[in-house]
Formats: C-alpha cells, sequence, structure tokens
C-alpha cells in the first residue's frame, strides 16, 4: 500500500530539485501546460510604418489583415525510475528514513543534471544567434567574446534585465581574472539562485559542470523571456508492501521538455568553438527570388513561406537543396539548414520571391 508519510519526502524532493538545478527560475513561467501534453501559442506580426498622406482616401496607407505567427510546443521527455528496498537489507526502523534518502539522491544525481543537459542542449541549437569563434577562449579573449553577445542582444533591443551569462568551469576560470568581473563574495546583500558565482557587465553568471554543458559550446546568454522549460509532471512515490515485493517500491517521473519562443528567440546567444579539434556551425542556405533554396552540404532544409521563422515554425516545410516550397509572387521564403551529426543549426536566410 502506499504511505501517506511519502509526502513529505517528496516535498523536501521537489525543493532540493529547485535548488539543485541550474535552470530553474532563470526562464520564463508564463505559460501554463497544465493537463495538456501541448500548447499553441500565437505572435502578432508588426508592421512598419507608412508616411501619412493628406489627401486621398487612405490617408494612414492600404490597410492590411493583422497576422498571427503560431508555434506549437509539445512536451517529448517522459522520463521515470523505479528502485525496491527489501526487508531482508534493511531495518525495520530504517525503512522510511533510507528511502528518502534514495528518492533525494536520484533526484540530486540524476533527475536534475538530466533535466538541466536536455534544457541547455535545446538552448543551444534553438538560439536566435549561434556564433563559431576559430579563436580559442583565453584570458585576452573571453571578455570580447562575450561583449560580441551582448552587442547583439543590445542591437535587438533584448532587455538588459533578465539575461543570465551560462559559462563553462573553464571559461569561468578565466573570465573571473578579469577586471569588469564582480565575484560572488561581492554579492553578499544579493540573493544568488543556484550555480551563481558573480556577476559581469550586468548579467549574473552561473558556472555549468562539463556533464550538463552542450559538447564545444564555450558559453551562452539567455534571457528569462526567451524560453521555458515546464515541468508537467515531477512526482515521487514510496510505497510499503506493494505486491510482489517484501519490503518498499520507490518510483518517481518527470514529464517536461524546454522551448525557445521563435519571436523572442534573439534572447539566446551561443557561442560554439569551430577551431582546431572544435564543432561546427551550419552555412546558412541561399534563398533566390525563385524561392530556391540551396545548401548542398546539409542534412535538412526547412522552408515558409509566410514569413514566419521555420527553426520555430508549424507551418515549415522540408526542401531538397536546388528547389523551392509551393509559394506564390511577393511571399517571403524562409530557411534555414540542419547539419550532420554534431554540427549547430544555421542561421536562416530569406528572399521575397518575383515569381511562382
Amino acid at each position: 500500500m502506499g504511505i501517506t508519510a511519502h509526502v513529505d519526502y517528496s516535498k523536501k524532493a521537489m525543493q532540493a530539485y529547485k535548488v539543485g538545478s541550474l535552470l530553474a527560475g532563470r526562464l520564463s513561467q508564463e505559460y501554463k501546460f497544465g493537463d495538456f501534453k501541448s500548447v499553441i501559442i500565437s505572435s502578432i506580426i508588426t508592421t512598419p510604418y507608412n508616411d501619412y498622406t493628406r489627401s486621398g482616401v487612405s490617408r494612414y496607407g492600404t490597410p492590411t489583415e493583422v497576422e498571427d505567427e503560431t508555434q506549437e510546443l509539445i512536451c517529448t521527455q517522459d522520463k521515470a525510475f523505479a528502485k525496491t528496498i527489501d526487508k531482508g537489507n534493511a531495518k525495520d526502523q530504517q525503512y522510511l528514513k533510507k528511502a528518502g534518502r534514495v528518492v533525494a539522491l536520484m533526484l540530486k544525481e540524476q533527475g536534475i543534471p538530466m533535466t538541466d543537459k536536455y534544457g541547455f542542449s535545446v538552448l543551444s541549437r534553438k538560439a536566435g544567434r549561434i556564433v563559431g569563434n576559430t579563436t580559442a577562449l583565453s584570458t585576452s579573449y573571453v571578455c570580447d567574446h562575450i561583449s560580441e553577445g551582448t552587442v547583439y542582444m543590445d542591437d535587438e533591443e533584448v532587455p538588459q534585465d533578465g539575461r543570465t551569462l551560462f559559462i563553462t568551469s573553464a571559461g569561468y576560470k578565466m573570465l573571473r581574472l578579469s577586471d569588469e568581473f564582480t565575484k560572488a563574495d561581492d554579492l553578499i546583500k544579493k540573493s544568488l539562485v543556484s550555480g551563481q558565482v558573480g556577476e559581469y557587465d550586468g548579467m549574473p553568471v552561473v558556472k555549468v559542470p562539463a556533464g550538463r554543458w552542450p559538447k564545444n559550446v564555450n558559453f551562452m546568454i539567455v534571457h528569462r523571456s526567451a524560453a521555458c522549460m515546464p515541468m508537467k509532471i515531477k512526482e515521487t512515490r514510496i510505497h510499503q508492501g506493494p505486491p510482489g515485493i517484501s519490503g518498499n517500491l520507490l518510483e518517481g517521473r518527470q514529464y517536461y521538455d524546454c522551448f525557445v519562443f521563435g519571436k523572442r528567440a534573439c534572447g539566446i546567444y551561443v557561442d560554439v568553438n569551430t577551431g582546431s579539434g572544435g564543432g561546427t556551425v551550419t552555412a546558412a542556405p541561399t534563398v533566390s527570388t525563385a524561392g530556391v533554396v540551396t545548401q548542398s552540404g546539409a542534412s535538412a532544409i526547412w522552408a515558409t513561406t509566410d514569413g514566419s521563422d521555420p527553426r520555430y515554425s508549424k507551418t515549415r516545410v522540408a526542401v531538397a537543396s536546388g528547389s523551392a516550397p509551393e509559394h506564390k509572387k511577393g511571399d517571403t521564403v524562409r530557411a534555414y539548414a540542419e547539419g550532420s551529426g554534431d554540427a549547430f543549426p544555421s542561421p536562416a536566410a530569406d528572399a521575397v520571391t518575383a515569381s511562382r
């Protein structure tokens, strides 16, 4: 039968998750998934202003219908564990205490690193800007690399407040020697979220262990509003004397995913090591005014014809290199390419079509 005492251990385990995760509390919380497997979000597509004309009928310009760009967020990660504690392997009075410790350890050593690793992987591959750098990070160059990311975000008008700099242990070792870096010791009066080791250029700096970090990524800057990581189900159960077991059965489940919002993807900047022994960032495809998309080295090419970004859009279609998606004159064909193996995806490219 199930025992009510497991509720207290479940609460403690979930508290441990909030403390141990390096992403928890640093991404958007504005969308609620509830019991739904997916959520469809809509973003209004805005258009540039017209010149006002002081005569005629359409003085404000020719009216155009307001259009929405939709993105479907579907949870895909459904993970679980099951452990037993046989009565013969523990003293009666230690059952519950040992069961609670096992659940807490499963979350701390397996569950939390697993979800963080998945989240950072998604962020690194769905970022609005992925930049390859052949110059390796060093004490001399680390600040310049990071500043390139902040300049990009500033130009994209990403708010300063809400940005977080996630960096490898090796990158942090170089950064902390910088005069601009403020150590966590100097931030005693501030409440530091898990993993924060200081501030740089107004951003909290979070050091991420290698086991949770994407291969070949030097660092990433993430704005809170650019992504979310919903945990639809996070539960643990302790059953005492269930059928077929002389002892305790421990179970846990985490149903979650990580999503980048297409309209806010500029809030994620990723710096990739593409030097010797490093990774590869796939080159952007070319799009002609005939709508033909070309990228000969890609493993897959995705395109849209409604102007939406194919990296996130629900309307995207697969196209072969040298071909064009179905479109009409005046449509904006946008496309991006995915590389082979561990290669990072390309930026999106587009063109307004001049013919069918």
